[in-house]
């Protein structure tokens, strides 16, 4: 019993250590990066990555937020952000719900053709969409960017919920079908509060996605008071010359929101992965 007790304790040991060592890896880019924004040119270049700046530049933040417009870039950022990821959650739940708990002739076909979505490179599109958002006029408009953003994200969003969704218990639906609820009263109120960990789950993949997204944002957004962070970024690289302590300092803060978000939802995130597992 001892040798065994021994054997777990070395087990969980080695593996602690392990994961340790892996948290350790993934801190240091965000070490790195947030001393980075605290150096001038001659700083990055000279001095080694993880050394301490001789003067902190912490002006590098107030003069993205005032003279780089970062502040109007991240508004853009959070606005597009969260319209697409309440449209792709919606709609793929809506999808979902009709193919897992609706009987009718198509819906595997119709479940094939979204996940046919997920095969299809999005450079590939870029063409084809800039001409359709030409002729409707929605070049240089919020819109191409988040109707985007909604269409390629749904099929992983789909996906995600499929399994849950197929294990949910029929016998609540049943019950309120029975007392006359309509499909809209059984989806709204009963179906989507009940899959919830799993929404939080799919919310903050294309949250992450959204937020670093580049090619969309820099094909259909010409002016400047639209722009992204992660296009914003670039008003920092000049022809002759580039701020690069100014370009560490716009990094930061595009992904403290991101790091926010993972942290408040990171319960629900676990909860809605670990039901899957089991249910599914």
């Amino acid at each position: 019993m001892g040798k065994k007790s021994l054997t777990h304790r070395l087990g969980y040991g080695i593996l602690y250590l392990f994961l340790i060592i892996v948290a350790v890896f993934q801190i240091f880019p965000i070490i790195w990066l947030f001393l980075f924004s605290l150096k001038n040119n001659q700083e990055v270049f000279n001095m080694s990555p993880f050394s301490l700046p001789t003067s902190p530049r912490w002006e590098n933040y107030a003069k993205v937020w005032t003279e780089g417009n970062i502040s109007q870039y991240f508004l853009n950022s959070v606005t597009y952000t969260i319209v697409a990821v309440v449209l792709t959650v919606i709609l793929a739940s809506m999808v979902t719900f009709a193919i897992t708990r609706m009987n009718w002739k198509g819906s595997k076909l119709v479940l094939g053709i979204f996940m046919v979505g997920l095969m299809i490179p999005v450079h590939s599109t870029l063409i084809p969409l800039f001409n359709t958002f030409t002729k409707i006029h929605l070049i240089d408009n919020p819109l191409s960017v988040i109707l985007s953003y909604t269409a390629f994200n749904l099929p992983i969003t789909i996906m995600i919920l499929l399994g849950f969704y197929e294990a949910l218990p029929r016998e609540v639906e049943e019950a309120a079908v029975m007392d006359g609820a309509s499909i809209n009263q059984i989806f709204f109120r009963i179906t989507l509060p009940m899959t919830s960990p799993v929404i939080a789950t799919a919310a903050i993949i294309n949250m992450i996605y959204n937020w670093n997204e580049f090619v969309f944002v820099n094909t259909f957004i010409s002016s400047d008071n639209l722009k992204t962070l992660t296009v914003g970024i670039q008003n920092f690289i000049g022809q002759y010359t580039t701020d690069w302590g100014a370009i560490g300092a716009t990094l930061v803060i595009s992904i403290l929101p991101i790091l926010i978000a993972f942290f408040l939802l990171s319960n629900r995130i676990v909860e809605g992965i670990a039901s899957g597992s089991v249910k599914g």
